[in-house]
C-alpha cells in the first residue's frame, strides 16, 4: 500500500533517497524500504539517489523542467526546447537540453531524456529566470538567452556573414523573424561579451536592429 502520509508531501517534485529514508526512522533498514517502493513502482528512479513519486499514485504530474534542474546542476533549461516553448520555432522538440557549468552529459530516464551542454561559468547566469508554473519553480533561459545558447551550440552557424546568419535563422532554424524585434538586446550584448562566437552574436544584434 502506498505510504501516503510520509511521501505525498513530495508529490510532483524530485526527491533524494536520503530524504525518503528519513521518512521511515523507525525501520531497521530504511534503504530496503526505498528499494521496495522502487520495485513496486511507487518510486521512479531518475538517477542514482534521485526519485519522483509515481503520478498514478499522487495524481500530480512532475514538471520535467524541475527534474532537469535536479538531475544535473547547476543547470537551466534552454536551447531549441526553450525556443519551441516560447513559440519561436515551429517544430516539436522532444529532447530537453539544458546549459550547465559542468561537463557535457546526457541522461535517459523513465520520464524522458535530458541533455546538458557545458557553457562558460561567467556566461551561465546571463538571461536565466526562476520561473513558476502551477506552484513549481525552476530555472529556464529567457527567449534571448535560449537563442544565444542555440547559436553557440550549433557548429554550422555562419560566423562572419550577416546575410548568411539571417538565412540560417529563417531557413535552418525556422525562427519566427518577427519575434526578433521583441527581444532584449541587452541580454544578447552581455552574451556576446562573455560567450563564444562573439562576432556571430554581434551579427545577430545587427539583424535585430536593422
Amino acid at each position: 500500500m502506498f505510504e501516503k502520509d510520509p511521501l505525498m508531501q513530495f508529490a510532483g517534485i524530485p526527491v533524494s533517497g536520503a530524504t525518503i529514508r528519513s521518512c521511515f526512522p523507525d525501520l531497521a533498514s530504511p534503504e530496503k524500504k526505498v528499494q521496495a517502493l522502487e520495485k513496486s513502482g511507487e518510486l521512479i528512479r531518475l538517477k542514482r539517489n534521485l526519485f519522483i513519486i509515481n503520478k498514478e499514485l499522487t495524481g500530480k504530474e512532475t514538471e520535467a523542467r524541475l527534474c532537469a534542474n535536479h538531475i544535473y546542476g547547476p543547470s537551466y533549461v534552454s536551447f531549441q526546447w526553450a525556443l519551441r516553448h516560447y513559440g519561436m520555432i515551429p517544430e516539436q522538440v522532444f529532447l530537453m537540453t539544458s546549459a550547465t557549468t559542468k561537463r557535457t552529459r546526457s541522461f535517459e530516464t523513465p520520464i524522458g531524456n535530458f541533455s546538458y551542454v557545458q557553457v562558460p561559468a561567467l556566461y551561465f547566469p546571463i538571461g536565466v529566470e526562476c520561473r513558476e508554473e502551477q506552484g513549481v519553480s525552476f530555472l529556464m533561459a529567457t527567449r534571448e538567452k535560449a537563442l544565444c545558447d542555440t547559436i553557440l551550440l550549433d557548429n554550422f552557424v555562419p560566423r562572419q556573414s550577416i546575410k548568411s546568419l539571417a538565412t540560417y535563422l529563417e531557413e535552418d532554424l525556422r525562427l519566427d523573424m518577427d519575434i526578433l524585434t521583441e527581444l532584449d538586446t541587452d541580454i544578447i550584448e552581455q552574451c556576446s561579451r562573455l560567450g563564444r562566437k562573439v562576432q556571430t552574436l554581434k551579427n545577430l544584434l545587427k539583424i535585430i536592429k536593422q
